[in-house]
């Protein structure tokens, strides 16, 4: 792993604030310690309120060199950031899984993801197209077009590191933005290493400081900027309970903000359903990252008539998992985050047993060899109802909770009876079910698949939710618009001044 790591430019101790070449920091150190073995990996330097001032003049210093920049040039230098990605994949795939816990292949499939992004956004750099309108007055010109923010703030979470960093700082950059990111506290190297190879750019093509700034800190941090007028978006990914607080703070100063919350989300097995395929996804979007991401899969919602074969071939799946090392490609399940996070786990399973639920894979903390770090549990799947408290709350633990249905409408109204609206899913061969599940009288997720599962989501789709997933879209299609801000314009290339609607205003 020290290969790894002085590949990536982590030290033994590391400065966590920097706003390009020069690294900085004034606060207390933080420990990263992985939850594979449970060893420090190094330390890093935080920021005080200092350090975030001196952030926020060189980002707006940069953004008034950024803007004018042509787009499709500020796309040139996104390109040449995935090429360095691509160079230094395997190095940032392994620091990811060491770090935050997940399957190294996972690890490596999260940096793919920040390549395509690249790949997306260069392309997207020259396609920030407007409309063009006709006047209803002679000789006028209407048109529209879209001009960057200006400082665009990232919140990210622990569960994906870096992928949605760079979904949201690739599209800022080629609008025109610049970006400080505020990363989680209990990942940050994998911000330090993002930021050392998007600094390899910026020095070789000349780029101001303040293009890409980094920010290591605790939740004070994430305070300073939703706060700050400075600060023209925020984009934020986590829970619920911190979306609430960040959208009131952004919203009380006419801010705009991209929410990316919790998810609570559901697959419907229905008996026309194709059962290789359904158990595959099922399993997979459950233990998955070990149930840690947003689109994991919390609830399987299936037909009656199929209900026993799908938990019979499911206990049979589960049977199968190797829970270890995540950089054994082998195994299957990694650990989860930190020891708070195994104390969620086995709350989550007293909840089940007091509201009434009965487990039928059980759980466990796992010790001994290999599970050192204390941070390894087994893969849970319950019988609850869908009204339970607990089934009603995202528990970001690989637990999965199996509901039975009798009819489609009433699949689909148990789907859409939690809080949560991220991700959903139908597993069927029946054209008439898969519509109705993609109607408007379907699924009220942001995201809904026809057989495949929750999570697992592609660069060019816009990704995000709605209810108290937040509302907000990020990655493909159009989310571009976000990180900019929209101006109308109407030209008179007349030798008069014709007044719209007709209205006549004559003097003198």
């Amino acid at each position: 792993m020290q290969d790894t790591l002085s590949a990536l430019g982590i030290k033994q101790i590391n400065e966590g604030c920097s706003s390009g070449l020069n690294w900085f920091s004034s606060g207390e150190s933080i420990s990263s310690f992985s939850p594979v073995d449970g060893k420090l990996i190094s330390k890093v330097k935080t920021a005080n309120s200092e350090d975030y001032q001196k952030i926020i003049s060189t980002s707006k210093a940069a953004f008034e060199i950024w803007k004018t920049i042509p787009a499709p040039k500020r796309g040139e230098f996104v390109r040449q950031f995935g090429d360095k990605l691509r160079i230094k994949k395997n190095e940032l795939g392994k620091l990811v899984s060491y770090e935050m816990g997940k399957s190294y292949q996972e690890g490596l499939g999260e940096v793919q993801e920040m390549i395509d992004i690249c790949d997306l956004a260069v392309g997207m750099s020259r396609q920030l197209f407007g409309l063009q309108m006709h006047s209803e007055r002679p000789k006028h010109r209407m048109m529209e077009q879209w001009h960057p923010l200006g400082v665009v703030g990232i919140i990210s979470a622990f569960n994906f590191p870096v992928a949605v960093w760079a979904w949201n700082a690739t599209l800022a950059w080629i609008c025109g933005n610049v970006c400080i990111w505020k990363p989680s506290e209990k990942t940050p190297l994998c911000s330090i290493a993002c930021q050392n190879i998007w600094n390899e750019v910026a020095l070789e093509n000349n780029l101001p400081e303040g293009i890409s700034s980094l920010i290591n800190g605790d939740y004070k941090i994430g305070e300073y900027m939703t706060a700050d007028h400075n600060v023209s978006l925020i984009s934020a990914t986590g829970s619920t309970r911190m979306g609430k607080i960040v959208g009131a703070k952004v919203a009380e100063r006419f801010g705009k903000s991209i929410l990316e919350l919790g998810g609570n989300n559901a697959i419907i097995i229905t008996e026309n359903a194709d059962l290789n395929v359904s158990i595959v996804g099922a399993v997979f979007g459950a233990v998955g990252t070990a149930g840690q991401r947003c689109t994991s899969t919390r609830r399987l919602i299936i037909h009656e008539n199929i209900y026993q074969k799908v938990k019979d071939n499911l206990i049979k799946a589960y049977g199968q998992l190797k829970i270890g090392n995540p950089l054994d490609e082998s195994n299957h399940v990694g650990p989860l985050i930190d020891k708070e996070a195994v104390k969620n786990y086995i709350s989550a399973l007293e909840s089940i047993i007091k509201d009434g639920g009965e487990i039928i894979v059980p759980g466990a903390v796992l010790e001994g060899p290999g599970f050192e770090s204390g941070c390894y549990v087994k893969p849970v799947i319950a019988e609850v109802e869908n009204h339970f408290s607990i089934v009603q709350h995202e528990t970001f633990v690989p637990i999965l909770y199996l509901i039975k249905y009798k009819t489609l409408q009433e699949a689909i109204k148990l789907q859409n009876s939690v809080p949560q609206g991220l991700s959903s899913a139908i597993m069927t061969l029946n054209m008439r079910e898969a519509e109705l599940f993609l109607s408007a009288s379907g699924s009220d997720c942001g995201i809904a698949n026809v057989n495949i599962g929750t999570s697992g989501a592609e660069i060019g789709g816009a990704f995000g939710g709605e209810k108290e997933t937040g509302g907000g879209r990020e990655s493909g299609s159009d989310a571009w618009k976000a990180y900019m801000r929209r101006q109308t314009n109407t030209i008179n290339w007349g030798d008069n001044l014709p007044l719209a609607q007709g209205i006549k205003f004559d003097f003198g």
